[in-house]
This record gives structure tokens, C-alpha cells and sequence, in this order.
């Protein structure tokens, strides 16, 4: 497996001008942020820069801080294949480095950055990781590889070809078991019917920090098209035993995204963050009743969710459904998981 990029592109283009048909002011403008979950490229007629996360985050919202994940963009053109993901780290810790600077005002962009290396090289993974440490060793806390497969081709978001079962691979497990010595964490975006691989995985390293992104990737296309009310309990009987992992914690976000079977982007006007919170209440809630508000975390995945809804009003949304929990609860849900996950400073704690 390759993890050079292929030029296709398997998520919805933000249209700024259908999105601009909805403003809504921001709610508890005053809770501060951290956006676990967000990624910065450059692909054919579709960027996403530091400047674009910018205007996103100036929408009213306390964005403290955001943590990049990683995307597929900016590797190197040249040089040995597991060594040209560095491009991609060099190009964010960039974004960060201006962020820091505090010249875009008060907001450190990327502090935090999940990179790539290509796990299924197994002990030769080590010399990538160390690699990384060195470009952005300060910034640098985890790992993410390309993992969301399913069989059907009705189903894909991943821009590069897969190979089945990676989390059940012998090498791609020899390079998890090197994360720890390094004091990385890994990423895991899957579809739910991956997640019986997902609790192999992370029951089999204990000692590993593992975060699922996009709520456990609940499928809505494909085989899986108008078939919501079969899919939410098998989904949530599998939730309830991953969180039965003390060394996962979940990403509360990606709803947005095409192949969650969600159809907003068909309409002539964007979703607005109460009708958002009502259909995303039944996993929202499930998460944080079984993994707790202090192994859960908001996301906004953008650009990619942004192919639905606005910067604006997804927080919104989120801020709806966490309406009913405690100060201390809020906290945890919107910065202080992120901020301990991560290793980087709760803003909400200061």
C-alpha cells in the first residue's frame, strides 16, 4: 500500500455562495474552543489554507486553538516513498509557526498536528516517526493512516486505494506497537463496519492512545442508502463495547459528511444548526452516555463538513446538543478532552 495521493476528490466542494444564504449568531460566544479535527490542503481546484481556516474561525465562536489531522497533501514530490509524507508536516507546522506568531490575532492554529507515516511498514516505521519528531517535535502528537474501507464501491472517501483488513495486518500492527515508545497516538477513522477491527486493535495495546474520528463513521450510502433505522443499533451495540476501552476516546463530529447518508447539500438552503442537532442527537447523545463528556470531543472535520453546513452554525449545533450538560461537562466536550489527548493547553482551565 501506497500512500501517495491519487487525483480524485471523495467529498462534497464547499459552495461559499449557498452557504452564505444562512447566518446565524453565535451561541455562548464566550465558551472557549479547541477544534480537535480540521486539515489544510492543497488539491486541483479544491485548497483549503491557513487563511481559509481563518475566516471560518472568525465567525463569532472562541476558537482558542485547532489540531491538524492529516490529509494526503503537500507530500513530497522526490526522495524515498515512506519519507514524502514530511512534506505535509513541514507545510502545517509552517501554518503554525504563522498562527503562533500571533499576527492573525489570538488563535494558535495547528498546535497540535496528526500526521502520517505509513504504519504497515512495520519496524521500519521508526525511522519516519523520529523523522517527524524532528521537523515539529513540539507540535507533533500522533498518527493517522488512510484505514475507512468497505468492499462496495458505492462506498468511498478515502483518496487513495486501500487494501482490506489493514487493521488486522501483522506489519501494520508491528508499527502501532512502535507509537508508545514515542509517545504518539493514533487516529482511527473507519465505517462502523470496521469497529469489531477497532476493538481488536485497541484492546490489543493497552498502553496506546487511540481516538475514533467521526463519531465511529455510521454509513448512509451505498448498501447502507435508507437503511438509517437498521444501521443506528448496530452502530451503538458497537459503541457501547469500544467504550468499554479506557484508551480510546471519541471525536464527535463528520456527520456532515456524504456518506453519513445525510442530504442537505440537495436542498436550495443550508441546514441550520437546530435541524442539525436534531437529527445528530441520537449518536451525540449515545457517544457521550457511554464513552463520558471527558473521552469526548467536538469536531469540525473542515473543510470537509463544510460541504453541508457553515463554520458558524456546526458549532451551534454542537453547542444545542451539549446544552444540557453541566459547566464542567461543557468544558471537557469542547476543549479540556482535546487539550489532554493532544498534550496541549485547556484554554477553559486557565
Amino acid at each position: 500500500m501506497t500512500n501517495t495521493p491519487i487525483p480524485a476528490v471523495h467529498h462534497l466542494l464547499p459552495r461559499p455562495d449557498w452557504l452564505a444564504q444562512l447566518h446565524e449568531e453565535a451561541l455562548e460566544p464566550s465558551l472557549p474552543i479547541i477544534d480537535p479535527h480540521h486539515h489544510l490542503w492543497e488539491r486541483p481546484g479544491n485548497t483549503y489554507h491557513l487563511a481559509d481556516l481563518l475566516a471560518d474561525t472568525s465567525t463569532g465562536h472562541d476558537i482558542r486553538a485547532t489540531i491538524f489531522v492529516q490529509c494526503n497533501s503537500m507530500f513530497r514530490a522526490d526522495g524515498p516513498e515512506p519519507f514524502r509524507c514530511l512534506g505535509e508536516t513541514e507545510y502545517v507546522n509552517g501554518a503554525a509557526a504563522q498562527s503562533a506568531s500571533g499576527l492573525y490575532g489570538p488563535i494558535r492554529a495547528c498546535q497540535a498536528i496528526v500526521g502520517s507515516a505509513e504504519l504497515a511498514l512495520g519496524e521500519a516505521v521508526a525511522p519516519v516517526l523520529e523523522a517527524q519528531l524532528r521537523l515539529a517535535g513540539h507540535r507533533f502528537r500522533g498518527i493517522r493512516n488512510n484505514t475507512a474501507w468497505h468492499p462496495d464501491p458505492g462506498v468511498r472517501t478515502n483518496p487513495i486505494k486501500l487494501r482490506p483488513h489493514l487493521l488486522m495486518d501483522g506489519m501494520f500492527r508491528q508499527g502501532v506497537a512502535r507509537l508508545r515508545e514515542y509517545a504518539l497516538t493514533l487516529d482511527l477513522w473507519v465505517y462502523h463496519t470496521q469497529l469489531d477491527e477497532v476493538f481488536d486493535l485497541v484492546k490489543s495495546f493497552p498502553d496506546t492512545g487511540f481516538i475514533l474520528d467521526h463519531v465511529g463513521g455510521p454509513l448512509g450510502t451505498g448498501p447502507f442508502q435508507g437503511r438509517r433505522d437498521e444501521v443506528f443499533p448496530l452502530w451503538r451495540e458497537k459503541i457501547r463495547a469500544l467504550a468499554q476501552l479506557p484508551n480510546l476516546a471519541m471525536k464527535l463530529g463528520g456527520l456532515a459528511m456524504e456518506c453519513t447518508g445525510f442530504d442537505y447539500h440537495h436542498r436550495p438552503m443550508p441546514p441550520g444548526s437546530a435541524e442539525l442537532a436534531q437529527a445528530w442527537q441520537p449518536y451525540i447523545e449515545t457517544c457521550i452516555a457511554e464513552f463520558g463528556p471527558t473521552r469526548c470531543m467536538f469536531e469540525s472535520n473542515f473543510p470537509v463538513d463544510k460541504g453541508m453546513c457553515s463554520y458558524g452554525v456546526l458549532w451551534n449545533a454542537f453547542k444545542r446538543l451539549a446544552a444540557g450538560y453541566t459547566a464542567e461537562e461543557k468544558q471537557a466536550l469542547f476543549s479540556g478532552t482535546a487539550a489532554r489527548v493532544y498534550r496541549i493547553p485547556d484554554p477553559a482551565a486557565s
